[in-house]
């Protein structure tokens, strides 16, 4: 690791932290602790009751947890920029889910009470830590919908619409590179492995989607943003 990556410049790409005054984000630099983690490795795990907050600096994690009968559920990936860990750091409970690296990634972690303190003393630091934490529960009161009465086509579609929003979208068409892994879907949207890769096989056939080497290319966005929005009309 790198000064660079220990520095305030680099703290400046959290978007919590952005618009604080200089002195404040040198000393929340100066009270973190730093640390590079390998790809697949355990940031947090579940009922764990650390409750340090992680500034995602570089790299991108996965936040997960398991069923009773072993199915991994994917709440959200993060990437660079992301605030980790404040539920429990607000309300001082034990973790609510896995966090694994997706890639080798920076964090830096600030303990609970540095945390609060910080949001006392910076009232809009606060006030974006509300917003956020509104757009998580619509985000999650969102995808509860879509699992409780959307069909795994229609959850599907609405997922790779999702991510190709992320990708970008030109000229209607989107690449997903690399191409997410089956497996990944299906634990995004709820579901098994085989169903995804049956209701891409559909997609496939009817020319929406082109599989490519290391990519999966939405060939026809209008196509499937139509198809994913009749399923969503329907559920309400």
């Amino acid at each position: 690791m790198t000064d660079t990556d220990r520095s305030t410049l680099a703290l400046r790409r959290i978007s919590l932290l952005q618009d604080l005054p200089e002195e404040r984000l040198d000393a929340v630099a100066r009270q973190c602790v730093w640390k590079t983690i390998d790809a697949q490795q355990l940031l947090m795990a579940r009922d764990d009751d650390r409750q340090e907050v992680y500034f995602l600096v570089s790299g991108s994690v996965r936040v997960t947890t398991y069923s009773v009968q072993g199915r991994q559920v994917t709440f959200r990936d993060c990437v660079a920029g992301a605030v980790i860990g404040d539920l429990a750091a607000i309300d001082g409970l034990p973790r609510s889910a896995d966090v694994m690296t997706l890639e080798a990634s920076v964090v830096a972690s600030l303990d609970r009470n540095t945390f609060l303190k910080l949001l006392r003393a910076e009232p809009q630091l606060a006030e974006r830590m509300m917003k956020r934490l509104a757009l998580l529960v619509r985000q999650l009161t969102e995808r509860v919908v879509d699992v409780s009465t959307l069909g795994v086509q229609g959850r599907l579609h609405l997922e790779l619409v999702r991510l190709a929003r992320l990708a970008g979208v030109t000229d209607n068409v989107a690449r997903l590179a690399p191409a997410p892994r089956h497996a990944a879907l299906a634990s995004q949207i709820s579901t098994t492995r085989e169903q995804v890769t049956r209701e891409l096989n559909a997609l496939v056939r009817s020319g929406i989607l082109i599989k490519e080497l290391n990519a999966l290319v939405i060939a026809d966005m209008a196509r499937l943003t139509a198809q994913a929005a009749p399923a969503r009309e329907g559920a309400g």
